[in-house]
């Protein structure tokens, strides 16, 4: 899943995206307002994290902003400021949650979990399809109780064919997903990760290539049916 961070405070930035990125998460990191602005419109995210007090462009301005041009992405709010009315205003601007800080690392998952599996219609941490099961807080995959070995890239790549089935993917899409704009991009790279994936799927009693086909001239879907026959 990728994620926005907007965050003024350059350690409480840098640490939060490191956090982040060692929990799985592609973090896309801005320090301004107008600059989460422009992102958040030009590139497609899973969710948004925005501290509310940012320099040229305060985090309701944003929140305000993207609403009015109609991007959905969830938005976690981050704010020093813990009264009622304040919190009233940053849900009513158009966040999804809020969390004041200082705040616990924990929670800041958690929340954030909870808001891209609201986004993606689940309600639970474990979506089952079949007898594959993926478990979204450990960033795990099993068949059947036994645990794949994947890597953090094959491993979402996965969880996002599992979260949104049957859409068909395309190689750039992918890419957009798994890198942010500082790392270099290879789409063909996911041709590679596709075929580790259906091969881990095989050796765990799943049809992998039937599981995850080929579009020709498109891309990747994942197909359901295959997992739960």
């Amino acid at each position: 899943m990728r994620l926005l961070l907007a965050e003024d405070t350059p350690s409480l930035a840098k640490s939060l995206a490191q956090g982040l990125t060692e929990e799985g998460y592609t973090v896309d990191v801005v320090g301004d307002g107008e600059s989460a602005l422009h992102l958040a419109t030009e590139l497609r995210f899973d969710g948004i994290i925005l501290d509310r007090m940012m320099p040229r462009l305060d985090g309701l301005g944003v929140l305000r902003a993207l609403r009015k041009q109609g991007v959905k992405t969830p938005v976690l709010l981050l704010t020093a400021l813990g009264e009622v009315q304040d919190r009233v205003d940053g849900l009513d601007a158009g966040a999804d949650d809020y969390l004041i800080k200082p705040f616990a690392f924990a929670e800041l998952l958690a929340r954030l979990r909870a808001l891209v599996r609201r986004e993606f219609g689940q309600t639970s941490n474990t979506v089952a399809v079949g007898p594959l099961v993926l478990d979204l807080g450990a960033h795990t995959a099993s068949v059947k109780g036994q645990v794949l070995e994947l890597t953090s890239r094959e491993y979402a790549v996965l969880e996002l064919f599992v979260m949104k089935p049957g859409v068909t993917w395309s190689r750039s899409q992918l890419a957009e997903h798994l890198y942010n704009e500082e790392a270099e991009r290879d789409s063909n790279v996911i041709d590679v990760f596709v075929a580790r994936l259906r091969r881990k799927l095989e050796a765990a009693g799943l049809h992998g290539s039937e599981l995850i086909t080929t579009q020709r001239g498109l891309g990747y879907r994942f197909n359901v049916g295959k997992a739960e026959s």
